[in-house]
């Protein structure tokens, strides 16, 4: 079986690295709040090029604590609309309701799957205070004009970019191409903890000193609280981790684009569309999180692969707007959103992936005949 995603082989390659740093910081007494975070946050502020980075407990938080910053400082109120991609992972609409802000959802782009830019502003209302851009797969979603429309309307460009670190345009790394962004370093992502982890980025003094504060109980000092907050702070275990797997992103993400090259070059079968990679190697706008193919015999194909010893994922089958939990939005309809939920099928990808496996799942792929 050739797994989805090997953690254990993954994080073997740091094995050692990961090790001494545990050790350090368990000899060190101090768990929370310590030496370690400070360091992550600073080694990460280096790397993204970005002034303030603020360490939290998960991604979700990150982005839950971006909004709840704003609403502290005025810029955001409830019942403010956030445009969002109506085709992203729930978390990104979950950081909206909880601040009981309104996601206007945005249909994506076929070719891209990110949200279609070209459709923000003829969606933005006198209520839409914000613009929340996902890089899904690991590829920057980014226009020149979205600054400008942006600051035509007054709104803040938030990013979640708990799938795209390390990607860059135009030399700008993702995470500081707007306002502030939220990452996510579940064990899953190109950067991952061994745990939950995660990190907000920005530029803007104001925000960095409101979110570090909500993130820890909102109390600047201790036992004195300004802000309702949460408690969401990174460890200093999974900080100590992720420095270690830092100073690895840039080869590892390198890999990664090397086996979306394979696929695209290698993937013949006339029944599965590739996402659009020409010249992957040179491009670092895409990280690929995920190497994601479409056929109408979705199904079908996940089938085939998984008798053959493939292990596929699928990402995402029902969107937010048809959760259960939604059910205010249930009755929306985003064709081409619902169109990608049947199609999609996310092919294995990682930097630990051999050249022998990648082969096998190309040649497995190119196997499929639907019924």
């Amino acid at each position: 079986m050739i797994k989805f995603l090997d953690l254990k082989k993954i994080n073997k390659v740091h094995q050692a690295e990961i090790k001494t740093a545990v050790n350090q910081t368990i000899n060190s007494g101090w768990y929370l709040n310590g030496k370690g975070t400070k360091s992550f946050e600073h080694d990460l502020s280096r790397y993204i090029g970005v002034k303030h980075v603020i360490a939290c407990g998960n991604g979700l938080d990150a982005l839950r604590i971006i909004l709840r910053g704003y609403i502290e400082l005025g810029v955001l109120s409830e019942g403010d609309e956030v445009i969002v991609p109506a085709n992203t992972y729930i978390a990104s609409i979950l950081a909206i309701t909880d601040n009981k802000l309104t996601p206007i959802f945005i249909e994506p782009s076929e070719d891209t799957y990110n949200i279609d830019c070209n459709l923000i502003e003829e969606n933005i209302s006198e209520k839409t205070r914000a613009i929340m851009l996902v890089h899904l797969y690991g590829k920057i979603i980014w226009q020149d004009d979205i600054k400008a429309i942006a600051k035509k309307y007054h709104l803040k460009i938030i990013e979640d970019n708990a799938q795209a670190i390390g990607a860059e345009i135009n030399n700008v790394k993702s995470g500081n191409l707007g306002d502030a962004a939220g990452f996510s370093f579940y064990p899953g992502k190109n950067l991952g903890a061994l745990g939950d982890a995660g990190a907000i980025t920005t530029n803007d003094d104001k925000l960095a000193e409101v979110v570090r504060t909500l993130g820890n109980y909102g109390s600047k000092i201790k036992y004195e609280n300004q802000f309702k907050g949460f408690n969401s702070r990174m460890d200093e275990i999974q900080a100590a981790i992720l420095s270690v797997k830092l100073k690895y992103i840039n080869e590892e993400n390198q890999k990664r684009r090397e086996i979306a090259q394979y696929y695209c070059n290698n993937i013949t079968n006339s029944n599965v569309t590739l996402p659009k990679c020409k010249n992957i190697n040179s491009e670092k706008n895409h990280v690929w999180h995920l190497f994601v193919i479409r056929t109408k015999n979705r199904d079908e194909l996940y089938k085939h692969l998984t008798n053959l010893g493939i292990e596929t994922l699928i990402h995402y089958p029902i969107p937010a707007h048809k959760q259960e939990c939604y059910k205010e939005y249930n009755s929306l309809i985003y064709p081409i959103t619902e169109k990608l939920q049947h199609e999609v099928l996310s092919l294995p990808i990682s930097p630990i992936l051999e050249e022998e496996e990648v082969g096998e799942i190309v040649d497995c792929v190119n196997s499929f005949v639907p019924k």
